[in-house]
């Protein structure tokens, strides 16, 4: 007998429904794959509709440029596409080219394509069970609408792992307000359950308005007003968007939204640059909030390394990484340190609600005996009943006591300081905290806060301009490690004795070290430090381990160095804190990432007393 043959031809269906776990995995996936074909097919306007989250119905519709017959039913086909006029992986101009989201999607659903090419007439088409139907007439718009029913209806396993309605809504409205940011010059519509989501229509003409009334709409007034604005070229390599301030934090990372040409990204590279960037002004456990777009030459970038395009791969990933985190610390070092208000028009009413509050409950009800025992009444009754109402005089009426020719030379100065943008300080508040006035507000000031960043910035500046001491060991320290790991810390040692740390191969998997930074004398944990090294070396191709050990050490050498909470200053200390605040560098945030400053417009103190 011959042998059993046990490798066998897997028929289309089932080939194309092991395709669409690969990148149909939730109903966010199945839209992501259909927007992006709308985007390609030079829609100004997209409409999603879902019921259930998606897990009933999915409809997207668009107004692009349509299908003629022919394309129709070859778009259903595994593999097709028009996206790839050459076999040249290495210049894709599109967002969709693979050619296998639409006969995936059909596979695990039952799906249905109407469709019109602009001046010609409109075609549909079913898939019912993996079979495509024949052709038929439709009364379809120009553009495209594509229907998918009840997703992995065909796969029962695969739906069991389908999250919640609210879950799966979620993830589809959180892509789709990516793709939205990505794309501002298209009108987008959510709708889910028969309720609209969200509409971003488009209001002006102009690339640039568009970008910021996109992120208006998605991301509210709070964030363009609490971020810095990016536009910076090198070497071919363009990067624009939006960064928040450090005090603009959140607590995870999902208000970063990268795009790389066009495309919305979650790339281990981009989201360990953004966290160097921030490194200095925030704590480990907050996230910045960004909207970055990156546009580099197709051939520079590699998109087709993740099954659902979530991640790229960059020629030179050195210089994209170093574009970024010089781009993000420099836009930081050069913010503008003026106030900005901290109160919302939210905060304002919930403040209006208590004061109200506050006044229709009364004073504290004041002590006084009467004939039948001891009761309370309330101040306002107190004071009507000790108090005869006193007629005002004209000559009672206000007057300042003191002439303008009278005002001092040191009044003139204190006056002076409010055109300064933290303005003239007034009053210190428990011991801690200093009020100014300005031009058009008051100021708040956390004295310590301000000045352990004002302290951290000089030990900074001083160690870049003498440069990093460092304390050799009589005899090496020798740490055993992964030999990988070895490899990755010897190719980066000059790097490394720039900052102090001097390392050399100590044989196959160890390493010698012969000097450490002096400030980290004492309080270093060298096995750990390295490993650290290798791992941002791994993940990131750039170690800033090392220079993170080195800023916190100087960062709590600051805490302890500067003003304490509790310490009573003179106007002179304050006002001279205020002028150090202004000419510091990242002055508006401690090395925490807390803000060392809040504002208060007038308009925001006449909207608390009710006069607007």
């Amino acid at each position: 007998m011959g042998a059993v043959m046990r490798i066998r031809q897997l028929p289309d269906t089932l080939v194309n429904q092991i395709a669409a776990g690969e990148v149909i995995e939730r109903p966010a996936a199945a839209i992501k794959e259909l927007v992006e074909n709308a985007i390609d097919a030079e829609s100004t306007q997209i409409e999603v509709e879902l019921v259930e989250g998606g897990k009933n119905l999915m409809i997207v519709r668009d107004n692009g440029y349509g299908m003629g017959p022919d394309d129709l039913m070859a778009a259903l086909d595994r593999h097709a596409t028009s996206k790839l006029p050459t076999s040249d992986l290495t210049h894709i101009c599109f967002l969709g080219f693979r050619g296998e989201a639409l006969p995936s999607i059909a596979s695990v659903s039952r799906m249905k394509i109407s469709t019109r090419e602009r001046g010609a007439d409109a075609y549909e088409i079913e898939v019912i069970d993996g079979e495509k139907q024949p052709i038929k007439p439709s009364a379809q718009k120009d553009g495209t609408t594509i229907e998918v029913r009840e997703l992995f209806s065909l796969t029962p396993a695969r739906l069991k792992f389908l999250k919640t309605s609210a879950t799966e809504y979620g993830a589809v409205k959180d892509m789709l307000q990516r793709l939205a940011m990505a794309y501002p010059s298209i009108s987008f519509r959510l709708t889910h359950n028969g309720a609209t989501s969200f509409h971003y229509p488009v209001l002006s003409v102009d690339e640039r308005i568009q970008a910021e009334q996109r992120l208006r709409q998605i991301m509210g007034d709070d964030f363009i007003k609490n971020a810095i604005p990016i536009n910076a070229d090198r070497n071919g390599i363009r990067l624009v968007g939006w960064i928040g301030k450090p005090t603009h934090n959140v607590g995870t990372a999902q208000k970063q939204f990268l795009f790389v040409n066009g495309r919305s990204v979650r790339d281990k590279l981009l989201l360990g640059a953004i966290r160097a960037g921030y490194m200095d002004v925030m704590a480990k456990d907050r996230y910045p909030v960004v909207s970055l777009s990156l546009t580099l030459p197709p051939e520079e970038v590699d998109v087709n390394v993740h099954p659902a395009k979530a991640e790229v791969r960059f020629r030179d990933s050195a210089i994209v990484r170093g574009l970024i985190v010089s781009t993000i610390r420099h836009a930081l070092h050069d913010q503008d340190i003026s106030p900005v208000t901290s109160l919302t028009d939210a905060l304002v009413a919930r403040l209006g609600t208590q004061r109200a509050q506050h006044i229709g409950s009364g004073y504290p009800p004041i002590y006084s005996p009467n004939a039948k025992g001891a009761t309370y009444s309330g101040l306002s009754e107190h004071l009507t009943a000790a108090y005869s109402p006193i007629p005002i005089q004209p000559s009672m009426v206000f007057s300042p006591s003191v002439r303008a020719e009278q005002v001092t030379e040191e009044m003139e100065e204190i006056i002076s300081f409010e055109a300064y943008p933290l303005g003239s300080a007034k009053a210190q508040l428990h011991e801690n905290y200093i009020i100014t006035q300005t031009a058009d507000g008051v100021v708040i000031v956390d004295q310590h806060a301000a000045h352990e960043r004002l302290v951290y910035e000089r030990f900074k500046s001083d160690m870049a301009n003498k440069g990093i001491p460092s304390q050799g060991f009589l005899t090496p320290e020798i740490i055993t490690m992964d030999d990988v790991d070895c490899a990755r810390l010897i190719e980066s040692r000059d790097l490394f004795k720039k900052s102090g740390l001097e390392i050399e191969s100590f044989g196959a998997g160890a390493i010698a070290v012969r000097s450490v930074p002096s400030v980290l004398v004492g309080r270093l944990d060298l096995r750990a430090l390295l490993q650290d090294l290798a791992d941002d070396l791994r993940d990131h191709e750039k170690a800033t381990a090392l220079e993170e050990k080195i800023n916190h050490v100087l960062s709590t050498m600051a805490c302890h160095g500067s003003v304490r909470s509790g310490r009573r200053l003179t106007l002179p200390e304050m006002n001279a804190l205020l002028r150090d605040m202004e000419k510091t560098p990242l002055a508006a945030q401690c090395n925490h990432g807390r803000p060392t400053f809040v504002a208060l417009s007038l308009d925001d103190i006449e909207k608390l007393f009710g006069r607007k």
